[in-house]
């Protein structure tokens, strides 16, 4: 597979919690250089971002990261995200509504969310590594119904991170209009294209890019 048809679908990731400006700079122009899909960034750079590379690249961030068990504060984190300039959104479910079957409760929050993304881009991290393969079909159809644009495998802050087994199963129990991101652990250009010949549309990763460039 051609580099470029990769990269396109590269979302350059740096979510650490010790990540500074200054490397979330040069995240964002090596994004640029590559043209990436996006750069995937903690909330408090997206404006910072977005004024550096004003509309030549994608801005994404994250929500309720990495635990996915606030309240209403998700809903403000969106809102707050989009007013300062953030493309897409990554938003993690609340997993102990899962692990107590509340369906409805994991949809109702997806749908507040996407409203608040005001018509930018939503994909919904459900934390494969946390969960059954029941729960994971079951989630499949959650996001459907609630119109997300994305589900994605994972944070990269649990217990493991993307799996091909996932990616297939995601690919065969969405509906067709959702997309599918593998995140986490994506440790070679030869992961890249399995995943993405399973059916992944996206990739989370922060290793990719220095990967091909070895190749």
């Amino acid at each position: 597979m051609e580099k470029r048809e990769i990269l396109k679908r590269l979302d350059h990731t740096l979510l650490k919690q010790t990540a500074t400006w200054e490397q979330i700079r040069t995240l964002c122009e090596e994004g640029m250089e590559y043209k990436a899909a996006s750069v995937c960034i903690p909330p408090c750079y997206v404006k910072k971002a977005r004024d550096y590379v004003q509309e030549r690249l994608k801005i994404c961030t994250v929500i309720g990261f990495p635990n996915g068990n606030m309240t209403t504060a998700k809903v403000f984190e969106t809102e707050d995200a989009v007013k300062n300039g953030a493309d897409e959104i990554d938003m993690v479910i609340n997993l102990g509504m899962v692990k107590e079957q509340n369906y409805e409760g994991v949809l109702a929050e997806i749908q507040e969310i996407k409203k608040a993304c005001h018509g930018k881009l939503l994909k919904v991290i459900i934390e494969t590594c946390l969960l059954t393969e029941e729960e994971k079909i079951k989630l499949c159809q959650v996001v459907t119904r609630a119109g997300a644009d994305y589900i994605k495998t994972s944070t990269g802050f649990s217990t493991g991170g993307a799996t091909f087994a996932d990616v297939e199963l995601m690919r065969n129990h969405v509906g067709k209009d959702i997309k599918v991101k593998a995140a986490g652990g994506i440790a070679s250009v030869e992961d890249a294209e399995k995943f993405i010949a399973l059916g992944a549309d996206r990739l989370g990763t922060s290793r990719l890019i220095s990967l091909l460039e070895k190749k």
